[in-house]
């Protein structure tokens, strides 16, 4: 299969994994004063190297031109030195997606920036994902996101270990009613920072969502000395839970030292509690950060009807719903949803179905 430019770079190389199809993509930024693969994209494909067995990648000289088959996913203990250029949840997002499919459980170790403005970070990746994972019946004891040191951009020094057990197949799943929220938590950090800066994000954050709800708790994680990374910087993490056992996520982290404005902990408080609330009035059962992580199990998953409501699709989820269909010629049936009378208005809501495809784990023997 062909591609051109570098979009959507990790899902056509994820996808490719999984359905055992060879890509090639030509044109990586070819008409760019620094042409090719950048460094992150690199040592993505180191990654996927390392928990695969038998791959083979051709890149040109340049860089412009890739050529990927992909070979068997092997799993297990895996130590990877992710590019500071992205954080660490760029690199674990795309294990999400293939740890349920090796031949042993993956136990992988990854080291660089765990929190930036630009990805999902590590704890929302904790907080929405791993649930989420668990309604497609991947769960287990061995399936965990745990930050062993924080890393801050630009320079990282960050740890984060990912355990997950291997799966024969995905259920299929009926995710149609969000429900209420019951609850609000959090996780406000700092590191290399005075750590009342944490108190100060909490009690802004609080400041909007008592209004909302009052069961709120926000934990505040200060790290010292050898686990704080080598930069500065703060954030917050914030997660609702419906009664239905959906995970809604919103987080900001400061801006990294020496780059952009300076951001008051008051403010950076403020602006993720009103992202939660955006996030929330959007609705669904699973919120935008993962959506592209259901509608894929939703594929894979057993030859049986799934169906799960979002919120509006963000581009990046578009983008993956047609790569999806270039891979596996899955198709999904869209109907959107308006709300009712009665409810509260919230965002107009899209109704996902499709019958999954039946991929079975291939390595994985029959008990």
């Amino acid at each position: 299969m062909e591609f051109e430019g570098c979009s959507c770079f990790r899902q056509r190389l994820v996808l490719s994994t999984l359905s055992g199809k060879r890509v090639k993509i030509r044109n990586i930024r070819s008409k760019d004063d620094n042409p090719g693969l950048r460094d992150f994209e690199a040592s993505f494909i180191r990654l996927l190297d390392k928990v695969t067995n038998g791959t083979r990648i051709e890149i040109n000289q340049t860089g412009t031109v890739l050529f990927y088959q992909p070979g068997l996913l092997y799993g297990g203990s895996v130590e990877h030195e992710c590019n500071v250029q992205r954080s660490v949840g760029y690199y674990l997002e795309a294990l999400l997606m293939l740890a349920p499919f090796m031949k042993t459980p993956l136990r992988a170790v990854l080291k660089g920036v765990t929190n930036d403005p630009t990805d999902p970070s590590v704890d929302l990746l904790k907080v929405t994902a791993i649930p989420l994972m668990k309604k497609f019946g991947i769960d287990g004891d061995g399936l965990e996101i745990k930050v062993l040191k924080r890393g801050m951009a630009p320079e990282g020094g960050g740890e984060v270990l990912f355990t997950c057990p291997v799966r024969r197949s995905v259920k299929p799943v009926q995710l149609t009613e969000t429900g209420k929220i019951k609850r609000i938590r959090g996780t406000a950090f700092s590191v290399r920072v005075s750590p009342q800066m944490a108190n100060r994000i909490v009690d802004s954050a609080r400041s909007v969502l008592n209004k909302f709800i009052p069961d709120i708790y926000i934990y505040t994680d200060h790290m010292k000395g050898a686990s704080s990374g080598k930069s500065p910087g703060f954030g917050l993490t914030l997660v609702a839970e419906t009664v239905n056992g959906t995970f809604l996520g919103a987080e900001v982290v400061s801006t990294p030292q020496g780059q952009g404005d300076p951001v008051l902990p008051e403010d950076l408080g403020r602006n993720c509690a009103k992202l939660l609330l955006e996030e929330i009035y959007r609705g669904g059962c699973v919120d935008s950060t993962n959506q592209s992580l259901a509608l894929l199990y939703m594929t894979l998953g057993q030859q049986d009807v799934s169906k799960t409501l979002l919120g509006p699709l963000s581009p990046y989820t578009i983008e993956f719903l047609r790569h999806i269909r270039d891979f596996f010629q899955m198709m999904f049936k869209i109907e959107q949803q308006k709300p009712g009378e009665d409810e509260q208005k919230g965002g107009e809501k899209v109704l996902m179905t499709c019958v999954g495809a039946g991929y079975s784990n291939i390595s994985k023997t029959i008990k």
